[in-house]
């Protein structure tokens, strides 16, 4: 039912300039932590919290620092020193996570997040406290701590994982896979099958063997494998063979595409989890292979679509 509605809605879409899809703003609107008035004042009317009040002043934890707001990867608890200054202190930052802009009191240089904007504190050089000869001066406030009981490398702080589900439709799955917090973004595509590039229409069509898939990127620092996949668990039917609400097909299949062992483990780990609980678990566990991104107009669907999914929904199994 599904692709007869949407090449229609494709078809549309070429021949007129209204379609919706053609229209709508597609920027994903960037999602935020909710602040309290403390931190409001600091991270977005850019004030400044009493000096040896922070959290993070005294504190020497191993880790990395986020940003409040977002979770954004900053600092690193390997560039964190004691300036004494009142504020926690670092001398070098995750590359690409922090924006300098001048100070509106025209001598400093503020510093924010990369990703979001929130306002951080100021960034100082030649003040000689160690041999990089910079300090960050940061508001305890502004920065979330994530621990780490190895050493994190800036490659580390910067590194991103991978796992790939097919649950029905991808625009569903694609919805819900993006509201956990540390996924960094998620791609409708095809795999599983024997057809290199297939076009929807071809996977449609039951001859490719591929299944609707989505490909979600995620921050093993804010997030991990097993909670992506009990929300996977959780957001279709697994004792559905081929089909989810009312669509129907062969690339609507259950299953989980495992890219490394632990995957393959904690995947099976979840699914004798469901067994024992009573569900009649048909989700097959198969070894990754080539993930083919979906056409434009798959990505985002219900963001574009201003809707909600028709054929998932949570529902807690564990």
């Amino acid at each position: 039912m599904k692709s007869v509605v949407v090449n229609i809605l494709f078809l549309f879409s070429l021949l007129s300039t209204g379609c919706t899809q053609n229209t709508q703003n597609t920027t994903k609107k960037m999602e935020f932590k909710k602040l309290t008035p403390e931190e409001e004042q600091v991270i977005v009317y850019k004030g400044t919290e009493a000096p040896f009040t922070g959290k993070y002043d005294n504190f020497n934890g191993k880790g990395v620092y986020v940003c409040k707001r977002c979770g954004n990867p900053l600092y690193r608890s390997e560039d964190k020193f004691d300036a004494k200054c009142g504020w926690p202190s670092f001398d070098d930052e995750i590359p690409g996570a922090i924006k300098r802009v001048p100070d509106a009191d025209g001598m400093r240089t503020e510093i924010e997040c990369a990703k979001c904007g929130a306002h951080l504190g100021h960034v100082f050089k030649g003040e000689g406290f160690t041999p990089k000869n910079t300090r960050h001066c940061v508001n305890s406030i502004s920065l979330d701590f994530i621990a780490s009981a190895q050493p994190v490398t800036k490659s580390v702080a910067l590194k991103t994982d991978t796992a790939i589900f097919a649950g029905g439709c991808f625009w569903g799955v694609d919805y819900y896979m993006k509201k956990i917090k540390g996924v960094k973004s998620v791609t409708a595509g095809y795999t599983g099958g024997h057809k290199d590039h297939p076009t929807y229409e071809e996977v449609c069509s039951g001859k490719t063997g591929h299944y609707e898939a989505v490909e979600v990127v995620f921050d093993p620092l804010q997030t991990n494998y097993e909670t992506i996949a009990r929300m996977f668990f959780e957001i279709h039917d697994p004792t559905e063979w081929n089909h989810q609400g009312p669509d129907w097909g062969e690339q609507y299949r259950s299953a989980v595409f495992y890219r490394n062992e632990d995957q393959r483990l904690i995947t099976e780990k979840l699914i004798n989890l469901l067994k024992e609980k009573g569900f009649k678990v048909v989700t097959e566990v198969k070894k990754a292979s080539t993930f083919w991104k979906a056409e434009d107009y798959h990505q985002d669907y219900y963001d574009h679509k201003g809707t909600l999914p028709y054929c998932h929904g949570y529902v807690k199994r564990f």
